[in-house]
């Protein structure tokens, strides 16, 4: 019998520290789990600094491990210390107010998975830095990160560099687009088994522990769905702007409708600067001017015009697309051909209705959350 990883998760998310009140894994006591052959190591951080709740701990581990794994021999390596007082991230940013040098944070949602939320955050990216801005990408995805893939850059590690006397870290860099993904630090062959605090603190890491410099734009792709991720974003970062994806069927419509009804409730009040519809028709190669509506026609188009926000363009279902996001080379690189000017049009349209927010609309606060049913303004 093999002991994995989420073997002893699942065990150290029964147990909980002497005063904590969580699990180990909820209260990220928890710093370290490797296994070796029948050899099980765990380093665990408590709040308590007394031997006996050291001890305790320590015991209450090793007899959970033991039990679980009756019929095998296992070996296992504890080390329980005290938990440090984290420093603040960064003693000149307050959590929830504009990141020095970055002007305009946009969210990219989509309320379901699969409808290519990713690609047009990549392409907008593309398109964008063509335009002549500086550009960033911060890969929220924290259960499905691929941005890392889709700028050709799997394999790259982020460095620490020194700012101001502190350590942060340097978003890797390609096609002048600068970015920062969950992707970098985990295995791509494990699944990120955490919670919601856990996933909020590796965000929270990668926004204000990171060395973004000066931006025009930083685009957040956020997971599917409206869940703790989004609420630990508008909590996090006053978020200027929010672009929804989605195609054209009416199952994802639907999903679309409460991504953009979640931006515009009264105390989350991130302008929705517009729709874009992914996969709106197919052309084949041979009948270049026929159109085939697979999904249905115009859905996005039309979900715009009920909730009153703009809609930013259409994308049409095309293998190279798909294919470039592959291989790491986003569409919107290939100058002149269809696909390149249809984000470009679509990341125009972004820009002017981003124009009109600006003008038009105070700052964007970000939000304070109560509970996971409601929040209000910070």
């Amino acid at each position: 019998m093999s002991i994995t990883k989420s073997d002893i998760t699942a065990i150290l998310e029964t147990i909980t520290a002497p005063g904590e009140g969580k699990s180990l894994i909820e209260n990220n006591n928890v710093t370290n789990v490797n296994i070796f052959g029948d050899e099980v190591v765990v380093d665990v951080q408590i709040s308590n600094p007394t031997l006996q709740a050291k001890k305790k701990t320590e015991t209450e581990i090793e007899k959970a491990i033991v039990a679980q794994f009756s019929s095998v021999k296992v070996k296992v390596n504890l080390s329980v210390a005290t938990k440090k007082e984290e420093p603040k991230a960064n003693p000149n940013q307050i959590k929830g107010e504009k990141i020095p040098g970055i002007q305009n944070i946009i969210a990219v949602a989509s309320g379901k998975g699969g409808v290519g939320k990713s690609t047009v955050t990549a392409n907008m990216a593309v398109s964008l830095q063509k335009m002549g801005f500086k550009v960033g990408v911060l890969d929220a995805d924290v259960y499905g990160p691929s941005m890392h893939i889709m700028f050709d850059v799997a394999k790259a590690k982020p460095i620490s560099v020194k700012v101001d006397g502190r350590s942060k870290m340097k978003p890797i860099e390609n096609y002048g687009i600068k970015l920062l993904s969950l992707g970098f630090f985990t295995n791509p062959n494990e699944a990120v088994i955490w919670r919601g605090p856990m996933a909020s603190k590796a965000l929270n890491q990668m926004i204000f522990d990171a060395d973004w410099g000066e931006l025009d734009f930083l685009l957040i792709d956020l997971p599917p769905g409206t869940g703790d991720i989004h609420l630990s974003i508008v909590q996090a970062l006053p978020i200027t702007g929010a672009v929804v994806v989605s195609t054209p069927q009416n199952i994802a419509l639907a999903d679309a409708k409460k991504g953009v009804a979640m931006f515009q409730q009264k105390n989350i009040n991130v302008p929705v600067l517009g729709i874009v519809e992914n996969m709106s028709y197919f052309t084949p190669a041979e009948l270049p001017e026929n159109k085939y509506y697979i999904f249905g026609q115009d859905g996005a188009k039309h979900l715009a015009e009920d909730l009153e926000t703009a809609f930013l363009g259409e994308v049409p279902l095309v293998q190279s697309i798909r294919e470039a996001g592959d291989f790491g080379h986003p569409v919107a690189l290939q100058d002149g051909t269809p696909q390149e000017l249809a984000f470009k049009e679509i990341t125009k349209h972004m820009a002017g209705e981003l124009v009109k927010r600006n003008t038009d609309l105070p700052p964007t606060e970000a939000v304070k959350i109560t509970n996971m049913s409601g929040c209000s303004t910070k």
